[in-house]
């Protein structure tokens, strides 16, 4: 793969799968980054080449006073505001109190530089506590609920998806027991695409194909059989284009480079393709965005397979 040139045919179907695909969480592990150097970050990486892939900044509702005195230099004053995906925490309602105060402080017409929470994730371990969930915050925000991969998961989607609200899956952590198998990851998307209910990952998703990695950045880190973010997505695809389950487990397991083909049209894994139509169809009904603590990284592993 070393030899091939990148083609712009190929940009424009990579582009197409992870356009602002990346929230950034770099406050969280296995970066664990002061804010100041998270913030940092983020504002390179929208002034950068590759901010098409950058998402949602994501921060804890219980900091965002540390956000706002650490970000205020950085926020723009005309221009496209950052965008936040704020994390609930136990206290909801005390969390949603401060997030609709941050974005009453940062209009785009404030002088406090303009910024917009957007998103929220919250997590629900019972069918009450997604309806909790919906009566504290309403319509007013897209909700990403992070669910146990518990047998009960059919009913949580089912509720999550009456409610108008999305999913969520960790796919990963700092211990290799935190990174769930290839099937409870297929069998959380499939569910999700059955009812017709848009999903994000989190966590473990650093590296574009699925292979063997260190857990941490320590130099002495154990490592262990992670998700990649390409199979995470090019599966989500295929399910919603109604490939069956075991064959998406497939494309989830893949970790061969060569399995996946781009060209100005769409996507080949192996003998399945996605028009560039059903990628995006994935993209804004399916697998949303997924957050990783590095945005660095899967951006230099996606140049080092010259996808980029």
């Amino acid at each position: 793969r070393d030899s091939k040139p990148i083609s712009e045919l190929t940009m424009k179907s990579i582009h197409a799968l992870l356009q602002n695909a990346i929230d950034y969480a770099g406050l969280f592990p296995p970066a664990g980054l002061p804010m100041f150097e998270a913030v940092a970050n983020y504002a390179r990486y929208r002034a950068g080449d590759d901010a098409w892939a950058l998402g949602r900044f994501v921060v804890p509702a219980a900091r965002l006073a540390e956000f706002e005195s650490v970000a205020c230099d950085r926020l723009p004053r005309d221009g496209e505001p950052w965008r936040l995906s704020a994390l609930g925490g136990e206290d909801l309602t005390a969390g949603l109190d401060a997030i609709r105060a941050f974005n009453d402080r940062h209009r785009p017409d404030s002088d406090n530089g303009a910024a917009t929470i957007d998103t929220i994730e919250v997590k629900a371990a019972s069918v009450a506590d997604v309806e909790r969930i919906t009566m504290i915050i309403g319509k007013d925000f897209d909700t990403y609920v992070e669910t146990p991969l518990s047998a009960d998961l059919p009913r949580l989607i089912e509720a999550i998806r009456a409610a108008g609200l999305r999913a969520k899956i960790r796919t990963g952590g700092v211990t290799a027991d935190a990174i769930p198998a290839p099937e409870d990851v297929l069998r959380f998307m499939a569910l999700c695409v059955a009812a017709g209910v848009p999903f994000k990952a989190t966590a473990g998703l650093h590296h574009p194909l699925r292979s063997i990695y260190r857990l941490t950045y320590a130099p002495d880190a154990p490592s262990a059989t992670m998700h990649g973010f390409l199979n995470v997505f090019v599966a989500a695809a295929l399910l919603r284009a109604g490939v069956p389950a075991a064959e998406a487990l497939d494309a989830l397991r893949e970790s061969s480079p060569d399995a996946f083909q781009f060209d100005a049209d769409g996507i080949c894994w192996r003998d399945h393709r996605l028009s560039r139509e059903a990628i995006h169809d994935s993209r804004h009904h399916g697998l949303i965005a997924f957050g990783s603590c590095s945005f660095d990284e899967p951006i230099h592993d996606l140049k080092a397979l010259r996808l980029l």
